[in-house]
């Protein structure tokens, strides 16, 4: 496949570090009642496409697995944030996923998807790895990091990645970051529509 104009297949660590950083700065809802649950699914239903990535606690023992327990969705007016171990979102989850209308951006979708169906089932449909595109197109680094830098211009800091994902209170740090994943996934995808990747 053609290489998109202007588009590098790789990028160093130093040009990854002179780039200007970016968080996500919009709105951000923790979902916890029935009324944000219904206002969130009332402007997801309204996008075309949406941001979608999962958050996991880690694990530092061999053999030690959790399942997810955020799942993050993006849409062009805020960022919606799911505690999965707080409360049971697996039907509107499920219901989202399994939307052919709606395009679901994310990278390494097929982790969150595989992991998700541990805790509920569903069949997706209109989900788009931009990781998988990125290299379809010759590109050699393909996670949401790499491919913010290369496409966007911009560089998301790592920080939070092994903080517990699983706590009650999400820290200001946390709820930052797991925002800029799902909101770089949407722009990221919007990018690669404009320059005919898709």
């Amino acid at each position: 496949m053609d290489q998109p104009v202007g588009f590098q297949r790789t990028i160093t660590r130093d040009e990854v570090n002179a780039l200007p950083i970016r968080r996500y700065e919009g709105e951000v809802r923790l979902v916890a009642t029935p009324a944000e649950l219904a206002r969130a699914l009332e402007d997801i239903g309204e996008e075309a496409v949406v941001g979608f990535d999962t958050e996991t606690r880690p694990s530092f023992r061999v053999g030690e697995v959790y399942l997810p327990c955020l799942a993050q969705v993006a849409t062009g007016r805020a960022v919606y944030l799911f505690q999965l171990q707080r409360q049971d979102f697996s039907a509107p989850i499920a219901r989202l996923l399994s939307m052919e209308k709606i395009v679901k951006a994310g990278v390494s979708v097929a982790d969150d998807l595989k992991n998700l169906k541990k805790l509920f089932e569903f069949e997706e449909k209109s989900v788009i790895d931009l990781g998988t595109v990125a290299r379809r197109h010759g590109a050699r680094q393909t996670g949401v990091r790499s491919l913010a830098a290369m496409f966007l211009g911009l560089r998301i800091p790592k920080g939070t990645t092994t903080s517990n994902w699983a706590a009650a209170r999400l820290s200001p740090q946390q709820v930052t970051y797991a925002a800029t994943d799902a909101w770089a996934c949407r722009e990221l995808y919007l990018c690669f529509k404009k320059l005919g990747m898709l």
